[in-house]
């Protein structure tokens, strides 16, 4: 690769401002690096959220954090991932020797949620620059939206070529927080009866890892009849439309009056996080899947936090990259996790805003830009 290069991406100047196409610019790898030519970019509810201005990161940046392409370069230290390999980007590398990577829990990583902040790459620098000169951020360690990505190469997780990289993509983040949280995180027994709500993509997918896990009955919950009707095909036994229906009761109604085993909240909003923990039965587990504006201030009737409920957080869905994101390629490439069905729309990188509005106007579960 020369000095220096170009290539397209999507950069955000200021919130709630439109994308705006442009040629950037990238250095040479560092020799730990990995070159991908992105071949296919999911739009994720968290991308909108730092557009709309709810997450707050420095700008301008690129966007971009579910995303797979092919690997063009390596740089001389890099193991395991070579040129020509087909892989599926983690947002959340960790060092692997910190108070939290030495406890299990690389999603707390201190190198990582020290960096996080500043949208850099996870040595503290930029990958990327404006045309003009000037950093550019990355939105999660990525910055997707774009022709090109470098990545440390623990970022750059190989999968089967087999798998079409649209699927693909949903893989890096959606797929894995959904499915992960439900086979990694939450205790689902094999004929437990377990909640979702919100079917969104995180929501679908953990639809899908529920039924993987063995429960026995799946409700979904959503305001929407079409987003419940593809939960249906994706495996939930039983739906609920909350704008008809009294959610916490149909849960009681289905299981003797207990409540159900097993919520996971994927919808992100202050109504499904109490709902949350007034559908699942004392001695349940709610898993918060779905997030809202970090200033935001959530309440809840405090007898329903009673029972000895079990309340958890989780973002990545217990992602262990290197080890999940083959085991969810092999799935979907054995007809067991459905893929397909979360795609609403492929769009160019040019469409990209049109993109950001569908998805805000709930008209799409996934749109994927497609490069």
């Amino acid at each position: 690769m020369a000095v220096t290069f170009s290539f397209r991406a999507a950069v955000l100047h200021a919130a709630q401002t439109p994308l705006t196409v442009e040629t950037v610019t990238a250095g040479p790898l560092k020799p730990g690096d990995v070159l991908v030519k992105m071949k296919a970019a999911g739009l994720c509810h968290t991308d909108l959220e730092v557009i709309e201005g709810g997450l707050r990161y420095p700008m301008p940046i690129v966007l971009g954090h579910e995303a797979a392409g092919i690997v063009e370069e390596v740089g001389p230290e890099v193991k395991g991932v070579a040129v020509g390999d087909h892989v599926v980007l983690s947002w959340n590398p960790h060092c692997g020797h910190c108070f939290y990577c030495d406890r299990d829990l690389p999603i707390l990583c201190e190198t990582y949620l020290g960096h996080g902040p500043q949208a850099v790459a996870f040595d503290g620098e930029s990958r990327v620059q404006l045309r003009e000169g000037g950093d550019l951020r990355q939105l999660m360690f990525l910055g997707a939206f774009a022709e090109y990505c470098t990545v440390p190469a623990q970022q750059a997780i190989v999968v089967p070529k087999e798998l079409p990289f649209d699927c693909a993509c949903l893989i890096g983040c959606g797929v894995m927080t959904g499915v992960g949280g439900a086979l990694n995180i939450a205790s689902i027994a094999h004929g437990d009866t377990a909640m979702v709500i919100g079917c969104g993509a995180v929501g679908l997918a953990a639809v899908q890892g529920a039924r993987l896990a063995g429960a026995g009955e799946i409700i979904a919950v959503d305001l929407d009849d079409a987003k419940l009707t593809l939960a249906a095909k994706l495996g939930a036994t039983g739906l609920v439309n909350a704008r008809r229906e009294d959610v916490a009761a149909v849960a009681k109604q289905k299981t003797g009056g207990r409540g159900v085993d097993v919520v996971l909240e994927a919808a992100g909003s202050p109504a499904g996080f109490a709902l949350s923990v007034e559908a699942v039965r004392p001695g349940g587990e709610v898993l918060w899947l779905g997030k809202t504006d970090v200033t935001a201030e959530v309440a809840f009737r405090w007898g329903a936090l009673m029972g000895e409920k079990r309340i958890r957080r989780s973002s990545y869905g217990g992602a262990r990259p290197a080890r999940d994101f083959p085991l969810l390629a092999r799935l979907c490439l054995d007809g067991k996790l459905l893929l397909d069905e979360l795609i609403t729309r492929h769009i160019a990188l040019d469409e990209i805003n049109t993109g950001f509005a569908a998805l805000k106007a709930g008209e799409a579960i996934r749109s994927v830009v497609m490069f």
